[in-house]
């Protein structure tokens, strides 16, 4: 048993544990008959796939939410995304603080592993800001749906009040759950929803330690650090970049942006580059885009967000390490630069590692799909990238996919949450020194 103890006490490993028991706990809630409404069944993996869903903020389902669950079963899911997006690191923490008023280094070193920080002396100051960012954006998200709900399309306030809290955690938590069947379709041409919403998606995406640095140095990019300054940079170039190609490719398609005005085209596109972030939620039917989209969305998933976010992917700055590996390497360059600093070597290795896993994953993840249902291919990686990326969007094909398909959906679903974050913290702590190198060999490469 100590043995055990010894091997789950680890960073990285304490935090794949704690994200497990809680979906385990979710499950266990949904199973229960309170959580349904009658005459729906109460199945063990609808209840495990969802709970999996929500803590690991990607929102797809095999149920739909707004019929599906009750009063219990939504509540159940907006605690799991709020903590899946927070970070049960992070939230254990600042319980720990507030019972004792100090925090242990073990707790430290977990919460470092979860968020990304620098240090273990950096944990108690990431950790406070999650918290003042979280509540703000989520309280004016919130603020401006209630509001919007109220006057514009005539709900009773309990119930805009309700519903612009839910749809304001799960936009900024990028878990992509909606309390309608056809997710933010009816809002297609309403800004005062969609915008909120994508910007919620944004603010989650960009990473708790960018808002740490531009809170020190809001004025002065000089004296921002490089990550921050490739996280904006990479966030911006895929975010209007996807917009130009998802607009450009759907211009003139009937069942998506056709049938709109030029300017609420603009407005779905950008929305829709947005949500593939790791946002979840779609503002048009994603089954009847061009097959080109879908690839273009494969891509937005796979790279997903921002470092120590509550988005998915490979991330941003993983992303853009690799791109200017690539560029020194076409350079013929001895160092990898970015912004007139010098990448450790470490640090491309640990990019390339993750990279090269998560496509992995991915392949894996398509192939058994494929093995399991008769969808085509499109359909499969499509759902296979959101699930890894924990983007949520769909063809449709989520329900159809069987037991087996959801079970693998589930480990998907896991492991694009939890896979680069505790990978790319056990590869920064497990350094070792070697006293000895091996003579050099050059095998051929291409």
């Amino acid at each position: 048993m100590k043995n055990l103890v010894r091997r789950i006490n680890t960073p990285s490993r304490v935090v794949v544990a704690a994200f497990l028991t809680v979906v385990l706990g979710g499950s266990a809630l949904l199973s229960l008959p309170i959580a349904v409404e009658a005459g729906r069944p109460a199945s063990w993996t609808s209840a495990l796939f969802t709970a999996t869903s929500a803590v690991c903020v990607t929102g797809l389902a095999v149920q739909d939410t707004a019929t599906h669950w009750t009063f219990f079963g939504e509540m159940v899911i907006l605690v799991l995304m709020q903590i899946g997006g927070f970070g049960i690191m992070s939230l254990a923490s600042i319980l720990a603080m507030l019972v004792s008023g100090r925090l242990g280094l073990r707790a430290r070193l977990n919460t470092q592993a979860e968020t990304r920080t620098l240090g273990p002396g950096d944990v108690r100051t990431v950790i406070a800001g999650v918290a003042k960012v979280t509540l703000a954006v989520e309280a004016l998200t919130a603020a401006v749906l209630t509001a919007r709900f109220l006057t514009g399309y005539g709900e009773p306030f309990g119930r805009a009040v309700y519903h612009g809290v839910f749809h304001a955690v799960s936009a900024f938590t990028n878990a992509g759950f909606a309390l309608w069947p056809d997710s933010m379709t009816r809002f297609v041409a309403d800004p005062w929803v969609c915008l909120p919403l994508a910007l919620a998606v944004i603010a989650g995406g960009l990473g708790f330690p960018v808002y740490a640095v531009l809170r020190r140095h809001p004025r002065r990019p000089a004296r921002w650090s490089l990550h921050v300054k490739m996280t904006l940079g990479m966030t911006a170039l895929l975010l209007f970049g996807g917009t130009a190609a998802v607009t450009a490719t759907e211009w003139n398609n009937p069942a998506t942006l056709g049938s709109l005005s030029p300017g609420l085209r603009l407005l779905a596109g950008f929305f829709h580059s947005a949500m593939t972030r790791s946002g979840g939620l779609n503002s048009v039917d994603v089954s009847q885009m061009h097959e080109n989209t879908w690839l273009i969305s494969d891509v937005l998933m796979f790279v997903g967000a921002g470092s120590a976010s509550t988005g998915g992917g490979i991330k941003v700055t993983t992303f853009a390490l690799l791109g200017y590996v690539i560029l020194a390497e076409l350079r013929g360059e001895p160092d990898v630069t970015a912004g007139r600093r010098r990448v450790p070597e470490q640090l491309q290795r640990q990019a390339l590692t993750i990279a090269l896993l998560s496509v992995a994953s991915v392949a894996a993840g398509t192939f058994l799909l494929m093995m399991l249902t008769p969808f085509k291919l499109d359909r499969v990686l499509f759902e296979v990238v959101s699930a890894f990326g924990t983007v949520g969007l769909s063809t449709g094909i989520t329900p159809d996919v069987g037991i087996g398909g959801h079970l693998v959906l589930t480990i998907l679903m896991f492991v694009g949450r939890l896979g680069p974050v505790t990978l790319g913290a056990a590869l920064a702590l497990h350094v070792q020194t070697r006293r000895f190198r091996y003579p050099e060999e050059r095998p051929l490469v291409g």
